[in-house]
């Protein structure tokens, strides 16, 4: 028996160091993966700030969409906070004034037992406890007596102090009704001001795009343009994919290797342009798939990932890339702003952005693309079946 227990004791002992050691184990590469992706991070962003020296110097037309369109994404999200805000404050102005009401009911009914109780205390006074002791010639009827009275003191200083109670919360709501007001005034004035910047940058945007349009004389000019735009975000792609080669995603589920024809639509609509179709005059293929949606609609991360890039890129407007290991990465670009930011962690179905004409497009609409190892594959029969 001894012997038994012995080994059980050990046993366990065993499958605790276990334990503890792949705790340990798991601890450590998560530290080392954040450390490697802090690397990344910065060699992203510094790969990004030469780019953007080399556009500035160009192309001052460009630099000014960019800014234009940046802010409107940045604007649009202040916006939509102010408006969840307004949402939440009107609630809470709601629930607060159903509350003064239902208070005041009460408040009506209380002071309405009060006065009844005050009556009653006047007829009762004039009766005093001696003199009712003297009227009674039963001990029992006496006692019997003595105990209702002390019963209908306390009743009566519960709902006085019921009473009190009421009108202390009514005290304090009224002043919460007139701050929650007051918020939701200046809320709905930062939203007509922020409307109003709206507007202004979204008419600096037009007039940029009219200006580059007429600066572009010829089909072998845009197509400069567009393979230049290409040139930059393969050194992009080149410079993340050389970057994450080795990182594992900890904390998937399924691989992406093991996704085919199961993974999310990254937007509801109709398929504008394939992977491959013609683009100029048949003079470049598409890397990805164009799909049509309505400006503001949902962008949803396709499957498990970190956020390897999320800001503007010339070309190809509000750009966000997530990392799903295995050398797989999504592309979501034209967006009209984003939620994530570098570094973090998004889930399949997660919304990411919404869809937008970013990067000087005449029409909303989002760019999406799967690369392995840096280059593009056809992501459609990636995608579940409609």
């Amino acid at each position: 028996m001894r012997a038994r227990h012995f080994y059980k004791k050990l046993l366990t002992l065993c499958l605790t160091l276990t334990m503890t050691g792949t705790v340990f184990a798991q601890a450590d590469q998560q530290a080392d993966y954040e450390a490697r992706m802090q690397e990344v991070q910065r060699t992203i962003e510094q790969l990004q700030k030469e780019l953007k020296k080399t556009q500035g110097s160009r192309d001052e037309l460009k630099e000014k969409l960019e800014e234009s369109e940046s802010d409107i994404g940045e604007l649009l999200q202040k916006i939509q906070k102010i408006e969840s805000e307004l949402e939440e404050q009107n609630q809470d102005l709601q629930s607060l004034k159903q509350e003064r009401r239902e208070l005041n009911q009460s408040r009506q009914q209380q002071q309405a037992a009060v006065a009844e109780q005050v009556r009653a205390a006047y007829q009762l006074g004039r009766q005093s406890q001696i003199k009712l002791l003297l009227n009674q010639e039963e001990p029992q009827r006496v006692s019997r007596l003595l105990r209702y009275y002390d019963y209908w003191l306390e009743a009566r200083t519960e709902k006085i102090e019921r009473y009190l109670a009421t009108l202390a919360e009514l005290d304090q709501i009224e002043p919460k009704i007139l701050r929650t007001t007051a918020a939701l005034e200046r809320n709905r004035e930062e939203l007509e001001t922020q409307h109003q910047r709206l507007q202004a940058r979204q008419e600096e945007r037009r007039e940029t795009i009219a200006s580059l349009n007429q600066r572009i004389h010829s089909t072998d000019q845009e197509l400069a343009d567009l393979k230049q735009d290409r040139e930059r975000l393969q050194t992009l792609m080149d410079e993340v994919t050389a970057a994450v080669a080795d990182i594992e995603i900890p904390g998937s589920d399924v691989p992406f290797s093991k996704s085919k024809g199961q993974l999310p639509w990254p937007a509801k609509g109709q398929v504008r342009h394939r992977f491959g179709s013609p683009q100029l005059d048949g003079q470049v293929k598409r890397n990805g798939m164009v799909i049509g949606a309505s400006a503001g609609e949902p962008v949803l991360a396709v499957h498990h990932g970190r956020v390897v890039f999320s800001d503007y890129f010339r070309g190809h407007g509000l750009l966000l890339i997530v990392d799903h290991g295995e050398g797989y990465m999504s592309l979501y670009a034209h967006n009209q702003t984003l939620y994530k930011e570098t570094g973090e962690w998004v889930s399949a179905g997660e919304t990411i952005a919404r869809v937008g004409s970013t990067g000087g497009q005449s029409q909303a609409g989002l760019y999406f693309e799967i690369r392995h190892r840096g280059k593009p594959t056809n992501p459609a029969p990636w995608l579940a079946q409609a």
